[in-house]
């Protein structure tokens, strides 16, 4: 399901990436959810996750236990 807010990113979102980032992550995720509509709930979920976590790799990387801008 898209999430209506940052606030409702799950915790292992919300607990280790920057606000910024969750905004990406969030965009990202809604906009999958959207885009891969004809799937089935397992897969759709599953892949907007995954298009979620590039769009935020794509501008963030991790250094240490702490994720940075690039």
């Amino acid at each position: 399901m898209p999430y209506p807010s940052v606030d409702a990113l799950p915790a292992s979102v919300r607990d280790h990436l920057p606000p910024h980032a969750q905004e990406i992550y969030r965009a990202a995720f809604n906009n999958a959810w959207v885009e891969y509509g004809d799937r089935t709930p397992e897969d759709r979920e599953a892949t907007a996750h995954r298009v979620a976590w590039a769009a935020v790799k794509h501008r963030y990387r991790k250094a240490g236990p702490v994720w940075v801008e690039r």
